[in-house]
């Protein structure tokens, strides 16, 4: 495989600068989801953590090393999970924390975000409003910006999550990973085609949000001027283009999703594994969805990425729980 930008010895000893408690998340066969999908079903539950997401796992590497040169101030722009993930580190180690989002975020994630005893600024924009508007605060104050997927820590932290996976996986065949601004895909693709090169990389977008996956069709940087989807957490507009170099050498495939599926993925997952997920989080299942044919007979993980959702807004896109007779 040709060089990313990420490094596995890094990635190994990451794990042990990691808070434990965001390691070694659940990854189990999930039989209940199989005959509704057509094949075998594995999920890695990435939010059986405090922060609910993965994005502590790269948080945890950026505020030790922020703590271990002495600096006291780091900002961040977040669509909420990464907010929450950089409030819970900086708490731990002492750092004053700054989140940039936009007021457009879930609520819940907002609200998580200030409980966990970090500023936050909201901008009448999306995310990559507020990527600029952190940017502007990191270079007025001079503190540490932290930018997701662009920081290698951020990449190398999901990446742990690929160790596990070729660790204590049995042998599967494919992975789905929610695609956004590519640390997720970036970090685990890196680690799987370095150790488990057989399996398929697949990442997985949506239709309203397709900056990314255009971009990896394209072999080049493409943007888009708006983005449509419930899935806020993946939903930026203008792919970093180091992080585009390193999901063409690790992606196997990019495809897109719509948001019916999205919603149906969601239901599934609380039907069937009993999970409340992010839309974020039913991207593999959407996928699965739209191509049965594509993936049936074959061992699947998909990545339950993140569960920060508002409840109101869960109940309206995957519709009342069915009533079930004694």
């Amino acid at each position: 495989m040709q060089e990313t930008r990420l490094d596995t010895a890094r990635i190994q000893a990451a794990r042990q600068v990691i808070d434990p408690i965001f390691l070694d998340t659940p990854l189990y066969r999930c039989e209940a989801l199989e005959p509704g999908l057509g094949c075998t079903v594995s999920v890695k539950l990435e939010t059986a953590n405090p922060v609910r997401s993965f994005k502590a796992r790269g948080t945890e590497l950026i505020t030790s090393l922020l703590a271990g040169n002495g600096s006291r101030e780091v900002v961040c722009a977040s669509a909420g999970n990464l907010g929450q993930a950089l409030a819970w580190s900086g708490r731990g180690r002492g750092l004053d924390v700054t989140v940039v989002a936009s007021r457009f975020a879930p609520v819940a994630k907002l609200d998580r975000i200030r409980a966990l005893g970090a500023r936050l600024e909201l901008v009448d924009g999306d995310f990559d409003m507020a990527r600029e508007r952190a940017a502007d605060i990191a270079r007025r104050d001079g503190v540490r910006l932290v930018e997701d997927s662009l920081d290698i820590e951020t990449c190398e932290g999901a990446a742990t999550i690929g160790l596990e996976l070729v660790d204590t996986a049995p042998p599967f065949d494919a992975v789905l990973i929610a695609l956004g601004g590519g640390a997720l895909a970036t970090g685990v693709g890196h680690v799987v085609k370095a150790l488990a090169p057989e399996v398929e990389v697949i990442c997985v977008q949506p239709l309203g949000a397709p900056a990314m996956t255009l971009s990896w069709r394209g072999r080049r940087v493409v943007t888009t001027d708006s983005t449509d989807t419930i899935a806020d957490g993946v939903a930026g507009r203008c792919p970093i283009p180091a992080v585009l170099d390193d999901l063409l050498l690790v992606a196997d495939d990019a495809v897109l999703v719509q948001e019916a599926s999205i919603k149906a993925g969601m239901r599934m997952l609380l039907d069937h594994a009993g999970l409340v997920v992010e839309p974020s989080a039913a991207l593999g299942v959407a996928a699965i969805l739209e191509d049965r044919d594509r993936f049936a007979g074959r061992h699947v993980v998909t990545i339950v990425c993140g569960s920060n959702v508002d409840l109101d807004a869960y109940h309206r896109w995957v519709g009342a729980a069915p009533v079930h007779g004694s």
